[in-house]
């Protein structure tokens, strides 16, 4: 499988690239990022072939955002898909502040708001920042945080705006499984066209299986799989520096890595690879979306989603509880 290989968004009538650039890292996320670095990983992106780009009000608290749009802004508009997020406005103070943003604009912070007017705004100011005149895909972010109006007036606002053309598509970009299949029972119909999951249908976290990913392949809804290195750091080998890491990981997932590396190292093949490329063993997953916070980077995820793997390494994986008896491995473009 290769990161430019183009496949379609579920039913909305997007085409994207297996694997997609998640922008949280060029917004400063847990270290500051220089801007040229920022924007030559985007369009190194670009140059691999990678058509889906993934951004966010909250991520650098605006930063992300117009960094994305300063990249892109040479490209032709229909040659990538871009999402951004509703459900947080960046303001002037704004009380929901996060830590792990390195260098956010001075002064500014983001407020929850899952209103329908809220997600208006949020869009009117992503495109302010992008200084872009469209998104693709608009994504409901954490709707835990208020689920209720997050399935109520923000869905409505989105579905508005997909209905009236200026958006193409609805998603939700979710931490955990058994919220989104939440959502997807709960919003009216048509419902979600796309689902980001972070984290739950990974090598190490198979959650997403119990519910989500049954249901969005039911009802035809494309999976976006993000948080599939797990941070990076447990399925990086240990070392000095990963020590803290690993030993948080608890024993149930440090017996899980212990397996995962020795089935590995037997066929030769790094973790990592094989981190990227197991999603695809559901088919209501579309693409893989990874961060990077330089072009050597991004260059790395897509030589490994490319690797080869044998079929034995995953019969292997499959025989040592590490994958699902269901997981098959994808077939070809």
């Amino acid at each position: 499988m290769r990161a430019e290989d183009q496949v379609p968004l579920g039913r909305t009538g997007l085409t994207v690239s297996r694997l997609g650039l998640g922008l949280a890292s060029i917004g400063g996320l847990f270290q500051s990022v220089p801007e040229q670095q920022a924007l030559d990983t985007v369009r190194r992106a670009r140059e691999l072939g990678i058509r889906l780009f993934d951004t966010a009000p909250v991520y650098g608290y605006g930063l992300s955002e117009t960094r994305a749009g300063t990249a892109l802004r040479d490209e032709s508009r229909d040659s990538y898909v871009l999402c951004t997020k509703v459900g947080r406005l960046v303001e002037q103070g704004g009380p929901d502040t996060q830590p792990i943003w390195a260098d956010p604009p001075p002064g500014l912070g983001v407020r929850l708001d899952y209103s329908y007017k809220g997600v208006v705004r949020s869009l009117e100011e992503s495109l302010k920042r992008l200084s872009l005149d469209s998104v693709d895909v608009l994504h409901v972010h954490d709707p835990e945080q208020d689920f209720l109006r997050s399935v109520g007036d923000a869905y409505r606002a989105l579905d508005d705006l997909r209905r009236a053309g200026v958006i193409k598509a609805v998603s939700i970009g979710v931490n955990h499984a058994d919220v989104a299949a939440r959502f997807l029972r709960e919003a009216p119909e048509p419902g979600p066209d796309c689902v980001m999951l972070a984290g739950r249908w990974t090598l190490l976290d198979q959650s997403g299986l119990v519910e989500m990913l049954p249901l969005c392949h039911e009802r035809g809804v494309a999976v976006l799989a993000a948080g599939v290195l797990q941070g990076g750091g447990l399925l990086a080998d240990p070392g000095p520096g990963a020590s803290a890491v690993h030993q948080n990981a608890g024993p149930a997932t440090a017996a899980r890595l212990r397996t995962l590396r020795e089935v590995c190292a037997r066929h030769g093949v790094p973790p990592t690879a094989a981190a990227l490329q197991f999603p695809f063993g559901h088919p209501a997953v579309t693409a893989v979306v990874v961060g990077a916070r330089s072009p050597e980077e991004i260059e790395e995820s897509a030589n490994l989603l490319a690797r080869p793997i044998p079929d034995r390494m995953w019969s292997d994986l499959r025989d040592a509880g590490v994958i699902p008896p269901s997981w098959r491995p994808a077939p070809g473009p």
